[in-house]
């Protein structure tokens, strides 16, 4: 079975035009768990955490992922793309070579919750054309193994005995397997993982109990790195909802300044040159909205 690694609780910061979020991964420079760069996890019911949003801003290097829980945020970019994120629905972003980007909320009151998810890519895959897809609710398969389980299935395929769902994102380098897992007290759920491919855990309503030698129990908000073989045993001692994520490792140099993420000094440095010289994007930038200034980390 796989087993627990280290446990990343989640630390409260700001991000965007002052966002409130959990991140986990990725809060500290290198605390990365490859091929994952960052988890951010943003909720909350008051319009002040959340009403300024994230105004346009650069990429580099990787993609994201975000996932609505509840909410509705309009995405804006470079090449003209105009999606409206709500409840339920995903929006699979690849930076490759630089897009620009906006996502704003569209409500001014109501609880607002989702995830996003940066997932690096190899460095044969940077510098490609960049992408942006939006997924709706209705394109995420949601399996049911037993009355006490659901499953959504995000990316990459879910299997459960003789049954199998694939998710909307199918084909990536880095195999990525993303499943929100809902979980009645008193259940228990055994998934099949590639073996080699980083696993992380990340319970978000109520604790999830890794069921492995030893035994561990995962607290609410905290990221759970396991171990890279073996199949997945968790179970419920209270109803709860869990982010299982997973992915082949890239197992490259990771140098990554901000909103740019590549393998090496140099090409960081490029990537500032290109942004502050227009280059980023092939010229081309979101119209009547201000940049913001760029922060490295």
């Amino acid at each position: 079975m796989r087993t627990l690694k280290q446990l990343i609780p989640a630390l409260t910061v700001s991000d965007g035009a002052g966002v409130k979020i959990k991140r986990s991964i990725g809060q500290k420079a290198k605390l990365h768990i490859d091929p994952f760069l960052m988890l951010d996890c943003f909720g909350s019911a008051q319009a002040d955490d959340y009403i300024a949003g994230f105004p346009a801003h650069p990429h580099r290097g990787f993609e994201t992922v975000t996932y609505m829980l509840d909410g509705h945020m309009l995405h804006e970019d470079h090449l003209g793309n105009k999606g409206h994120l709500k409840s339920g629905g995903v929006q699979w972003m690849t930076a490759g070579r630089g897009i620009i980007h906006s996502e704003m909320p569209q409500q001014e009151s109501g609880l607002m919750r989702g995830f996003q998810l940066w997932l690096n890519l190899p460095a044969a895959e940077k510098m490609k054309e960049a992408a942006y897809v939006d997924i709706t609710p209705e394109q995420i398969p949601v399996a049911r193994p037993t009355p006490a389980i659901w499953v959504k299935v995000i990316a990459g395929t879910f299997h459960y005995q003789q049954q199998s769902w694939a998710g909307p994102i199918q084909g990536l380098s880095t195999e990525p397997l993303y499943l929100d897992i809902g979980l009645a007290a008193g259940s228990r759920l055994q998934i099949a993982i590639p073996e080699g491919h980083a696993a992380v855990l990340y319970p978000y309503e109520g604790a999830v109990r890794l069921e492995a030698e030893p035994q561990s129990d995962i607290p609410e908000h905290h990221a759970a790195e396991l171990s890279h073989t073996g199949e997945l045993v968790i179970s419920a001692q209270q109803n709860l909802r869990v982010l299982l994520l997973a992915a082949k490792p890239i197992n490259e140099p990771v140098v990554q300044y901000g909103p740019f993420v590549m393998n090496t000094v140099e090409e960081i440095q490029q990537a500032i040159q290109d942004y502050q010289q227009d280059k980023l994007t092939a010229g081309k930038s979101l119209a009547s909205i201000k940049v913001h200034t760029l922060v490295g980390e």
